[in-house]
């Protein structure tokens, strides 16, 4: 069998030579998996510099597929953790990723995995996440990273356009939400470049982008109970149209008096709605909310 090049993501931003090693080990991007495999150079290029990777750099890479990206992360850094779900690629990348003995596939469900004990075991922390994580568990991906923040310095991922989109998203815009909030807490967000359907195989149903993630040592301002700050989040994205009096109150099962004081003591109008406050604003929002009596359930924090 001969060997694919090496280059920037070596033969395999080719779609004729992709289509070929599909074939040889008889295996299908699988819709369901959300298998969409990058072949395009410029692309994969932009992913490496904004990862800024070192031949001392651990990398997480969530999602192989047939290796594209984890071949140049190789290349770049000292060490390559990859967890992949679809076990009918095992035999692409043992082609693909032959001879490269400083990467480490791990095959599972990143999200059913015990990933802190697992980036500990492969020398994390420090770690950079570098990836073209599956589209369809966008949300929950997001939230199991950024709550183990401590293991990494950065994250460079590509996601749907939309989605980046509403990752960067500035308070007052059609795209900021309760996402906007959760991710900009925990980490400075910035896109890295917008992504054309058309540079991958198959082609995928929507544009996509690739986003930076630093994640920050600290939040803004100090935060009592991260729980109740995002609860009153999603309360007050949960009907946009409605003042934060009306939202807060409802969402929280708050009196409206006990709102309006809290309001008050936020220095924020009542009558504002929740996509015009900032990250900053929310917490301090929160600490005036103070902690709900026992009897007032709020339920469980959502992905975000």
């Amino acid at each position: 069998m001969d060997p694919l090049p090496v280059g920037t993501g070596g033969a395999l931003t080719s779609p004729s030579v992709v289509r070929a090693l599909l074939r040889r080990h008889r295996v299908q991007a699988r819709k369901g998996l959300g298998q969409n495999f990058l072949v395009d150079a410029n692309v994969l290029a932009k992913i490496l510099a904004a990862a800024e990777l070192t031949p001392d750099s651990r990398v997480l890479e969530v999602g192989a597929g047939i290796g594209t990206l984890t071949r140049e992360l190789a290349r770049h850094a000292g060490r390559v953790l990859v967890v992949e779900l679809d076990r009918s690629l095992r035999p692409v990348l043992q082609e693909t990723l032959a001879g490269l003995e400083h990467v480490h596939v791990v095959y599972g469900d990143v999200l059913k995995l015990d990933l802190p004990a697992l980036l500990t075991e492969h020398g994390c922390p420090p770690c950079s996440v570098v990836a073209n994580i599956p589209y369809q568990i966008t949300s929950p991906l997001l939230g199991l990273l950024l709550e183990n923040k401590r293991f990494f310095q950065r994250l460079v991922l590509m996601v749907q356009k939309e989605v980046a989109q509403r990752l960067v998203a500035r308070p007052g815009s059609s795209e900021y939400g309760a996402m906007s909030v959760f991710v900009q807490y925990h980490a400075e967000a910035q896109l890295v470049t917008t992504v054309s359907r058309h540079s991958f195989l198959p082609p995928p149903n929507v544009d996509s982008a690739v986003v930076r993630l630093d994640p920050r040592p600290e939040p803004p301002q100090p935060v009592s109970d991260e729980k109740q700050l995002f609860a009153v989040v999603h309360a007050a994205f949960a009907a946009r149209r409605k003042t934060l009096l009306n939202t807060l109150s409802g969402g929280l099962a708050r009196p409206k008096e006990a709102v309006a004081a809290a309001l008050q003591r936020a220095g924020i109008d009542p009558q504002r709605r929740g996509e015009t406050l900032s990250v900053a604003e929310f917490i301090t929002l929160a600490e005036a909310l103070g902690s709900p009596a026992p009897e007032q359930a709020i339920g469980e924090q959502e992905a975000p």
